[in-house]
């Protein structure tokens, strides 16, 4: 009896840490597991439906379901729907396939950067740090007090990170509140 109470006890335990070595983030009402990559994560999101559909449009699953890593700035369906009427729609044809992935790449750096790593390349950089984006553009982020940063894109558009260090096994995903555009 002693043995079997052991075993059950030791299983437990294990069961348990197995719980917890997992950490997750919720992210559109859905845990992210670190042990999934970007895409199978993203499409759990409830806030990310229109950015799952454009990265299928656009032929982009299979890249970002890749070893990485990478950190996609994720714009949620809010982001997406502030955009000017008909814009999601006109980019989502596909004779505008091209177009889509310049835009969504934008949103892509190559590289692991959660809050810590973009805070202390802000601060190496004097209070702003510029990375390359997949598309070959440019993003500079700049600290907007002391817990928050901001990214502006080439046109001048600015978004606040409002989930940030969503860890994936291939990269890590900072959710945004704007669609950022190259120029």
């Amino acid at each position: 009896m002693k043995t079997l109470t052991r075993l059950v006890i030791a299983a437990s335990l294990v069961a348990s840490g197995a719980a917890f070595a997992e950490s997750t983030v919720m992210v559109g009402g859905q845990q992210m597991f670190p042990s999934k990559d970007i895409v199978e994560n993203a499409m759990n999101s409830a806030d990310h439906t229109t950015l799952v559909a454009a990265l299928k449009a656009a032929g982009l699953v299979d890249t970002l379901k890749g070893k990485g890593p990478f950190t996609v700035f994720a714009p949620t369906n809010a982001a997406f729907a502030a955009l000017p009427a008909g814009t999601v729609d006109t980019l989502l044809k596909p004779e505008n396939k091209k177009t889509l992935s310049t835009v969504l790449t934008y949103h892509v750096v190559p590289g692991r950067y959660g809050m810590m790593a973009l805070s202390r390349a802000i601060k190496a950089g004097g209070g702003k740090a510029e990375l390359k984006t997949a598309s070959g553009g440019r993003l500079w982020f700049m600290m907007n007090g002391p817990h928050n940063i901001v990214v502006k894109d080439e046109k001048g558009g600015v978004a606040s990170i409002s989930t940030y260090d969503v860890k994936q096994k291939n990269g890590v995903i900072n959710v945004i509140d704007k669609v950022l555009l190259p120029s």
